[in-house]
């Protein structure tokens, strides 16, 4: 009885003090992508990652809350790069990556309990960064609800070394999309004004 008490506890614990789901959900997402499917080979193939509008999820107008987005894409993300073996390439190569940036444009609600894919893909990369696209559908009426881009920032290595692991070649990078082109662009005039405002000129931003 006492170790119940204990593990009610601690799981209490984890649950309250800690975003539990999102702990547990990532790293499964990885091992079920990893042990349970196939590796995909081609590195700009988009994979669909499935889900539903839990109780959860929802805001007070019973739609999926716009944070909730980030949350299902970052497990669809994880998902992704490490089927087509970006993660291992970064493990193998000592490196890691953090979220630099993101964009999210909302173009419909979706409601509880619908279900819904996440479909992930590369973009491209250039000296320092993946460009991830995540694309909600509905799988009711297959409508696009959202669109997200992420820049995922290299430390420890290159984008072009991971890729060259990945691949066994080097691979040159996609042309970049002209929105994709804008947003770069934006992130950097405000990278350069957010420094200068600082006074931290030569500091460089991730």
């Amino acid at each position: 009885m006492l170790w119940l008490l204990v593990a009610l506890g601690l799981a209490t614990a984890y649950f309250s003090l800690l975003d539990g789901w999102y702990l547990v959900r990532v790293p499964l997402a990885v091992l079920r992508a990893s042990l349970l499917q196939s590796p995909i080979r081609d590195l700009l193939a988009e994979q669909t990652y499935v889900g539903r509008v839990l109780p959860s999820d929802i805001d007070l107008l019973l739609h999926m809350n716009n944070a909730r987005y980030l949350r299902e894409a970052d497990v669809a993300r994880a998902a992704h790069l490490t089927r087509c073996g970006v993660l291992g390439a970064l493990r193998a190569l000592g490196a890691h990556f953090v979220l630099a940036s993101s964009c999210v444009r909302y173009r419909r609600s979706m409601n509880v309990l619908e279900p819904f894919e996440v479909r992930t893909r590369l973009l491209g990369w250039d000296g320092h960064a993946f460009y991830v696209e995540s694309r909600f559908i509905s799988r009711r009426d297959g409508f696009l609800c959202a669109l997200l881009i992420f820049r995922q920032h290299v430390l420890g290595t290159t984008p072009d070394e991971v890729v060259q692991y990945v691949c066994k070649k080097r691979v040159e990078s996609p042309e970049f999309s002209r929105e994709l082109q804008h947003w770069i662009s934006y992130n950097e005039a405000s990278s350069q004004k957010l420094r200068a405002e600082s006074g931290l000129s030569s500091t460089k931003d991730q």
